[in-house]
């Protein structure tokens, strides 16, 4: 679901309980509330979820991520609209190359994967989770014949398999900012998902290691992460034989940090 400004006043009963109750986007979760459910009952149950502080994207089993509609449900990390600049930097990569192998690790419900799906043909694609829950999902969100991958980090990849382009968001919240994350990722997305050690970067610099074995020579690391966090990591260098770039959003603070294997 896209959610850009927030929405005006109404006098629609629904959105008036769910602002009260802290919903800044009464309105538009309303409209979604209502197109989800069956009849009245449902309804009634719906609203009272959402008041009580669970992501509406898991009550209706869906979000919007840019021109896609890709399912979720309870128990998962919903995509962020801020990760549609990993999406877009993915896709111009794929498109770059000939025949593609493309890769999403730490995929979740694919949106990254999803979306150069939709944007480019002749994908051979692949995605990789350690959660089965959120693989399940990621089915409804590919194409057929998308390889799905259930384990850790890339362990679970074919050995001798290159990828043009390896596009993630791990998890990147450092452990102690838990507590100024929102209370319905808080409370209803798995902590796996988020938090990446204490500086947020575990994940990430394990996996600039790790995409080493599976990146093909001229192929591309993407990886989204906080602007200052990509910078100390580029700052770094990386491994050999990589050149390395950060792409930064309009927001100032999401970057993908890009690493181009050269030889």
């Amino acid at each position: 679901m896209t959610r850009n400004t927030p929405d005006d006043a109404t006098d629609d009963p629904i959105a008036g309980l769910l602002r009260r109750a802290g919903c800044v986007f009464a309105v538009e979760e309303a409209a979604l509330l209502r197109e989800h459910a069956t009849g009245a009952t449902e309804l009634d149950q719906l609203v009272a979820r959402r008041a009580a502080g669970e992501p509406v994207e898991h009550l209706v089993g869906c979000v919007r991520f840019g021109d896609l509609r890709l399912a979720v449900g309870p128990g998962v990390f919903v995509p962020r609209q801020r990760s549609l600049l990993l999406a877009r930097t993915a896709i111009a990569a794929t498109r770059a190359r000939r025949s593609p192998a493309v890769l999403e690790a730490f995929c979740g419900v694919a949106p990254i994967a999803a979306s150069v799906a939709a944007a480019v043909s002749d994908v051979d694609l692949h995605v990789v989770d350690a959660d089965d829950t959120a693989l399940d999902l990621a089915r409804r969100n590919l194409p057929d014949g998308t390889g799905i991958h259930l384990g850790t980090g890339l362990d679970p990849l074919p050995r001798h398999r290159l990828f043009d382009v390896i596009a993630a968001v791990p998890p990147y919240v450092p452990d102690s900012a838990f507590d100024l994350l929102t209370s319905e990722a808080r409370h209803h997305e798995p902590r796996s998902a988020l938090l990446g050690g204490p500086d947020g970067l575990d994940h990430i610099k394990a996996l600039v290691v790790a995409a080493q074995e599976w990146l093909a020579v001229g192929g591309e690391l993407l990886i989204e992460m906080n602007t200052a966090q990509a910078e100390q990591v580029v700052r770094g260098g990386g491994p050999p034989h990589y050149e390395s770039d950060v792409v930064v959003g309009d927001d100032g603070q999401t970057a993908v940090a890009c690493f181009r294997r050269t030889r």
